[in-house]
């Protein structure tokens, strides 16, 4: 290869790894000792909060986070023990969510059961039992903007004039157990600002979920349409082959979903089917189907599974080529339904849409016989696979 277009490799390859993230039309980012950009925002409360609202605590932490983000899921315990430690103290926190549901993609929303709208936020708050106002900016996200807000978390923490001598992340860790933290950067910074201190690190780099700016609503559409292109593949199975699946072992959880395409609930119930299928498709959980159509009608039911896009795509797709399998999506191939309540589930009747998930030791945690409640299967997938991040390794090794 000729140096030239080797160099020239060398400066694309940087351009893509090192391109800047997206900033919306009016986006600032402050620097320390800047004034904190006033608001006028509605809180979740059911009062409108101003800035002015927060002029008599010595400092102000003005907290921008999410309902969807593991991370921002990961510190919500340090940040309500912070609030406890400093009740004495002349400190107080406000939140704001800069998020609206135009940006996200659907995966996006696997770690969590809320969305991120002003009532999906109010149920955030209520569930969290926050003592503290939640704004939501999500509408204009014009506070975030003036903010220079990148991800969620982001946090700025005020002076009593409301010059900013903090800004950055809330901790050095992503993970929920407090002892995985080594720099407790927004702590730090409070208790020196309340003794009259200078802050020992005035900015650290926030990390977490990028803002979901509603311009980012051209790509939700471009991933929709990649989904909606994907032709599904049916494989035949028997029971042998569906107790095999149903034992599992592997580090997936699995949801099996029996259905066919001459029964009228089932195909009510796939839209949903899909939509846990691609919240989930790029965490650890396998969304399996199981066609009871006739062996004849194959290519009809795979019309409407791809028609709904409950097809293989996301992490899954390359956990399956581990598994030697190219699909999830089965026929039975056997004429007796005994032999697949046996090989499935043995407290099901056999009436569809039928579905059932079990853990990664095939025991079933969740089971449903007709239409299942999407909201209902959402929180079981969700407590199953936790809305964390996962534990670090040598923690788990330590155990």
């Amino acid at each position: 290869m000729k140096l030239s277009n080797l160099l020239t490799m060398i400066c694309l390859l940087s351009t893509v790894a090192f391109a800047a993230p997206f900033q919306p039309e009016g986006f600032k980012e402050l620097s320390i000792g800047d004034a904190a950009p006033d608001f006028t925002l509605p809180g979740t409360d059911g009062k409108e909060y101003k800035l002015a609202d927060f002029s008599e605590p010595d400092v102000l932490m003005v907290y921008f986070t999410g309902t969807h983000c593991p991370t921002s899921h990961g510190i919500e315990s340090r940040l309500q023990k912070l609030v406890v430690d400093m009740k004495d103290k002349s400190f107080k926190v406000v939140a704001i969510n800069p998020n609206h549901n135009d940006g996200l993609r659907i995966d996006e929303f696997s770690y969590t059961k809320y969305d991120e709208s002003f009532e999906g936020s109010k149920k955030y708050a209520e569930d969290l039992g926050w003592q503290f106002p939640f704004l939501y900016d999500g509408e204009t996200q014009t506070v975030a903007r003036q903010y220079g807000v990148l991800a969620t978390p982001h946090l700025f923490i005020f002076d009593k004039e409301r010059k900013l001598q903090y800004q950055g992340r809330f901790d050095d860790s992503r993970f929920k157990d407090p002892t995985t933290v080594t720099q407790p950067d927004a702590r730090n910074a409070v208790e020196a600002l309340i003794a009259g201190e200078p802050v020992p690190v005035a900015v650290t780099k926030p990390f977490g979920c990028s803002t979901k700016w509603r311009e980012k609503k051209a790509g939700v559409i471009a991933d929709d349409k990649k989904w909606a292109g994907t032709k599904a593949v049916i494989e035949e199975i028997d029971a042998k082959g569906i107790k095999a699946l149903k034992e599992n072992g592997t580090k997936n959880t699995r949801l099996f979903n029996v259905w066919s395409t001459d029964c009228v609930p089932c195909v009510q119930e796939m839209p949903d089917v899909a939509k846990i299928l691609r919240k989930y498709s790029r965490r650890p959980l396998e969304v399996i189907t199981i066609s009871l159509d006739d062996p004849g009608n194959k290519e009809r039911a795979e019309e409407l599974l791809g028609k709904n896009g409950v097809v293989v795509g996301g992490k899954i797709a390359a956990s399956l080529k581990n598994q030697n399998r190219k699909t999830n999506n089965y026929l039975f191939n056997e004429a007796s339904i005994d032999a697949l309540t046996g090989a499935l589930d043995d407290k099901w009747s056999g009436a569809t849409p039928y579905t059932v998930m079990v853990n990664t030791a095939g025991e079933v945690i969740y089971r449903h016989e007709g239409i299942f409640d999407f909201k209902d299967l959402d929180a079981a997938v969700i407590k199953e696979l936790t809305e964390y991040w996962d534990p670090p390794k040598k923690k788990l090794e330590a155990k």
